[in-house]
């Protein structure tokens, strides 16, 4: 979170407890309770990050791994971070117009600024609050916290669904050695990913399905599931036509950066190969870990095992994009120390304001 403002701390905690906490079974210090369980989610991250990395390094060769990465082509390379780079501004502007359809005003620049620090949060911190959470609780300083919460969820889950949408594009033109069981999988899992999605953004089917949910379900967070189905409603149908194309050409930038680093390993896989993996490799990032890491990596040998490739040079793909995602996050770092800055300067000239008052 960017400190170190009291208004910051009481949005976010707002923000966390709509997300995270049932009021009803909360106890009288939430506090402890929200450090608590942002303690065992950073542990279950690290945990599960660690157990992965332990058990594709224990089967394969290390050593080989490394060789791969060492002789990368450093053209590709920065090919591929720029590419990185740059989404984060393309995601910032989709980010802008469902804010914009909500009847928000908040400049871009800011926008932008958030979206930055909230990279930066996500790549290096393995707290149980993600940049999404730093997000919204900005963002809750000049809009509605549903309407922050809301066209967060909505802002990521587009950009799923549009992945989703041009896996099953491609997919009748997938490669002819690529596995059966695969192709399953991957309709499977967009067929499921876009119905999800379709429900949630269309108010209606929302509503009819808040309706049947149990009803300690439907008032959690006071209520928070009704109010963020009318959020995500009130962003308008051409709102969200414009935000899954906004996704549309995120997602080529992300299979793009994807090649680029695979060129940059020297490895002939074909970009139709990658519009059919990277969607997956987008879902494993939900499974809690320190950015996908040690999930994507035994994904990897199975997935790309269809583009003949080796398990090693699989893994080496997946460490290098790991790797070139934590170097475009580094934008946020400078946003954050400015905004930080800021912020402890305007606090100091508050109390210093306040303080004759006092006496």
């Amino acid at each position: 979170m960017l400190p170190p403002s009291a208004a910051d701390d009481d949005s976010l905690r707002i923000i966390y407890n709509r997300l995270m906490i049932d009021p009803a079974d909360a106890e009288p210090s939430p506090d402890r309770d929200n450090l608590t369980r942002r303690r065992l989610m950073t542990l279950l991250k690290v945990g599960v990050t660690i157990a992965g990395l332990t058990l594709v390094l224990r089967s394969l060769d290390l050593r080989a791994i490394l060789t791969i990465i060492g002789d990368v082509n450093w053209s590709w390379v920065a090919v591929g971070a720029v590419l990185m780079m740059l989404s984060l501004v393309v995601r910032a502007y989709r980010w802008h117009l469902l804010l914009r359809g909500s009847n928000s005003t908040i400049r871009f620049g800011r926008l932008l600024a958030l979206y930055l620090i909230g990279s930066f949060f996500n790549a290096f911190l393995p707290s149980g609050l993600g940049g999404d959470v730093v997000r919204a609780a900005e963002a809750a300083q000049d809009v509605d916290a549903d309407v922050a919460v809301g066209t967060v969820l909505v802002d990521r889950l587009t950009g799923l669904m549009a992945l989703f949408a041009m896996a099953l594009l491609v997919l009748p033109f997938r490669p002819a050695g690529f596995p059966d069981r695969l192709t399953v999988t991957i309709a499977a899992i967009s067929l499921a990913g876009l119905l999800f999605g379709f429900t949630l953004i269309d108010g209606r089917l929302f509503h009819r399905l808040i309706r049947i949910l149990p009803i300690r379900i439907i008032t959690l967070g006071d209520g928070f599931l009704e109010r963020l189905a009318v959020a995500i409603q009130n962003c308008g149908g051409k709102t969200l036509a414009g935000a899954l194309l906004v996704s549309v050409l995120f997602n080529l930038m992300q299979v793009s950066w994807w090649a680029a680093t695979g060129r940059a390993l020297h490895l002939a896989v074909p970009f139709s190969y990658f519009l059919l993996i990277v969607p997956i490799m987008a879902l494993a990032l939900l499974v809690p870990s320190i950015g996908g890491l040690g999930v994507r990596e035994n994904l990897a040998p199975l997935l790309f095992g269809g583009a003949g490739i080796t398990p090693e040079q699989a893994v080496a793909l997946t460490l290098l994009v790991f790797g070139l995602e934590r170097v475009a996050s580094l934008l946020g770092a400078p946003v954050y120390l400015s905004t930080s800055l800021r912020r402890n300067r305007e606090q100091k000239q508050l109390d210093e304001a306040v303080a004759p008052q006092n006496h």
